[in-house]
């Protein structure tokens, strides 16, 4: 017996989208929806990529490999490739849908306004994996067909998309004290790297963590230590800085 499509099951289809958007004011949270590139056909395959980065310091009496010490998560990677079709269409061209996937790697009106020129976030939806949330790092456009004069009626654009960091852990309100602030106790494979991305969603701010608690070496760190974590506003701030200095000196001393 053949297998044909009833109602339900074309009205089940589900389409891939990518989902344009200015920029957000909060990491992981997109701003308003500027345009929605829609794929003509579904993707055959979507390659997905998760890596971490790791940091070992070569040791010449070392009889093995030296101990890698954990740097945080790179961001997730995502690859696909979408068709666009018009040679159903009496004047049709794909230009539009190409530049459109173009466009998207340039700063957006508002965000230069705003001098903060940033290209568009995006949102990959598609089934179970809606909910990618980050940016168009490269698009690669390849024309198959042409009309008689010229004008492109078929493309394959492979667009490699990156992940945009969700909003990072909230730090508890200052108070002037050491506890409000929370307060870290070293562990053995712990990195200052790997701290600032949990608590503040950034790893590249191991220098301040550094700094404000007095650490010469990061490579160096002693289990059982304790780190005080500023806020995200102390760190971005020279007083606050210095009021978080102050106070590991004073804790230290007691």
């Amino acid at each position: 017996m053949p297998i044909t499509n009833t109602a339900s099951d074309t009205s089940s289809l589900v389409h891939a989208a990518i989902d344009v958007h200015e920029p957000g004011q909060t990491p992981g949270k997109v701003g308003a929806l500027l345009t929605t590139i829609e794929f003509q056909l579904n993707p055959k395959e979507v390659t997905i990529a998760k890596s971490a980065k790791w940091e070992s310091k070569n040791q010449k009496k070392a009889a093995s490999a030296p101990p890698a010490t954990y740097q945080g998560p790179d961001p997730q990677k995502m690859s696909v490739e979408m068709y666009f079709d018009e040679t159903r269409q009496r004047d049709g061209s794909v230009v539009k849908n190409v530049e459109a996937l173009f466009e998207a790697c340039t700063p957006t009106s508002a965000s230069k306004d705003g001098n903060k020129p940033s290209a568009p976030w995006v949102k990959f939806k598609w089934g179970v994996l809606t909910g990618f949330v980050g940016y168009i790092k490269s698009v690669s456009a390849k024309y198959t067909l042409f009309s008689p004069d010229g004008k492109p009626l078929r493309a394959v654009c492979t667009v490699a998309l990156e992940e945009l960091a969700n909003e990072p852990k909230k730090q508890n309100p200052t108070s002037g004290g050491l506890q409000p602030r929370h307060a870290h106790t070293l562990r053995e494979g712990d990195s200052l790297a790997a701290i600032a991305y949990r608590e503040y969603g950034d790893p590249s701010h191991w220098r301040t963590l550094a700094e404000v608690n007095g650490i010469d070496d990061p490579l160096r760190l002693r289990p059982g230590h304790i780190v005080l974590i500023p806020t995200l506003e102390e760190l971005s701030q020279t007083d606050g800085r210095e009021t978080v200095r102050r106070e590991v000196v004073r804790a230290r001393l007691h």
